[in-house]
């Protein structure tokens, strides 16, 4: 082993898979690129990490809803456009081509090119370390969508794939929950 400096220590454990978050503040949409997500145990619950830094925080303070797009490989180079860019200065849905679907549960909208979405309500904001809680209302798949491999976030740059899928589902029947 060689000593790795702290500063680039969450590359070892960045969380996945990289998602889009649309919001919508003043009748106007916005998209922006999250790689730090993380599901809250078994239930509809989820957090993502954000801050005023990003134009769609406000949004999420403000109307305290949003969707989450599950985007996929073929998806990579709009991701990274998405997330390098900000919101207070362009139309991400005009200048990446994205198809605004409309939501059922919240104003901002599901995203067509995604493989899912989930429509969520804020439910709390742990401000000092930018943690947005969420509630999921309504979750959206694309069944007849052929890829289905998602982006995992390094940090540094650099993404992973997912690739072959492991079943270990027998072995593992007692610690989840009924019909997973």
């Amino acid at each position: 082993m060689r000593e790795l400096e702290l500063s680039k220590a969450f590359t070892l454990i960045e969380p996945g898979p990289v998602v889009l978050v649309t919001t919508c503040a003043a009748g106007r949409a916005n998209v922006m690129t999250i790689s730090w997500t993380m599901v809250l145990n078994f239930s509809p619950r989820f957090a993502l990490t954000t801050g005023p830094w990003n134009h769609s925080f406000a949004a999420l303070e403000q109307q305290r809803e949003c969707v989450i797009a599950i985007p996929t490989v073929d998806l990579l180079d709009t991701v990274v456009g998405i997330g390098t860019c900000s919101g207070a200065d362009t139309d991400k849905f005009a200048r990446f081509a994205l198809t605004a679907l409309p939501a059922h549960q919240v104003a901002a909208p599901l995203l067509g090119e995604c493989l899912a979405n989930i429509e969520c309500r804020v439910i709390d904001i742990v401000r000092p370390h930018g943690i947005v809680v969420l509630e999921a209302l309504a979750a959206w798949i694309d069944p007849e969508r052929k890829g289905r491999r998602l982006l995992h976030a390094v940090g540094d740059g650099t993404f992973i794939v997912d690739g072959r899928r492991l079943d270990r589902r027998a072995m593992m029947a007692a610690k989840l929950p009924p019909g997973v």
